[in-house]
């Protein structure tokens, strides 16, 4: 269950976020009785509010049920956390894409999860399963490697107890994992090898802001046997353009 709100005194905007929050990465079409029990709720209730989310838009009805809709995204791209980095992004993210021809992200923690601000991808790019406002397991994925060995100490044990097995390569052992952070902050980028999605290999690097690692960038190929020293070279230069605008 996403969130319960159904005791007394719970007021709107929580049983609002209720609602909203019933939608994830793996829920992102539902019923009505499906928001309603997620977001532990009345089904009188959550019909109201979701009526209400409807007619303004941050829902929107699709074959009998119910998804995100366009309203929350708009007012999601003025986060400062959004507009600021893709606008500083953008031209090199698209500058690694011409560079490379594989899927390039742009990422940032987001709790105890990766929280993609963008994908560049073309026909020819791996298939992957990561778009632009989803949310991914750091321990997996390569952005999320470079954020995780970047975090704060209470997240990394957060994640380091509870690392779930997405594909037989997955990294599952905390003591491995622990070693692989340390390598990062070390050599200075992070690499997967089809541990989050099977065929897809990752190499990403830190975009640093006073210091700090504000986000990670990152491509996506079909193995790192070869080129990847030009791959970590060009993610670096991309994440040093992207620091300076910001």
């Amino acid at each position: 269950m996403a969130g319960n709100t159904g005791t007394p005194g719970a007021t709107v905007a929580g049983r609002v976020m209720a609602v909203l929050g019933a939608f994830d990465e793996h829920h992102r079409r539902l019923t009505l009785s499906a928001i309603a029990r997620r977001a532990g709720l009345p089904p009188p209730t959550a019909h109201r509010l979701v009526g209400e989310l409807v007619r303004h838009g941050a829902l929107a009805r699709e074959d009998g049920a119910y998804v995100v809709g366009r309203r929350l995204w708009d007012i999601g791209l003025l986060a400062p956390v959004q507009t600021t980095l893709r606008e500083a992004a953008s031209p090199f993210l698209h500058d690694v894409y011409a560079t490379t021809l594989a899927t390039v992200h742009l990422a940032v923690r987001d709790g105890d999860e990766v929280l993609y601000l963008e994908r560049l991808a073309g026909r020819a790019s791996v298939p992957v399963v990561s778009s632009a406002g989803s949310t991914l397991p750091m321990h997996c994925t390569g952005v999320g490697k470079v954020l995780l060995a970047h975090a704060p100490e209470e997240v990394r044990s957060r994640v380091l107890g509870s690392l779930r097995r997405v594909t037989p390569y997955t990294v599952t052992r905390p003591g491995v994992l622990l070693r692989q952070l340390e390598r990062v902050r070390r050599e200075g980028y992070a690499t997967t090898v089809e541990e989050m999605t099977l065929g897809a290999c990752s190499v990403a690097v830190p975009v640093r802001r006073g210091g700090e690692v504000a986000a990670a960038v990152a491509v996506v190929v079909p193995t790192l046997k070869r080129d990847r020293g030009r791959l970590v070279t060009a993610l670096q230069v991309a994440a040093q353009g992207i620091a300076r605008r910001l």
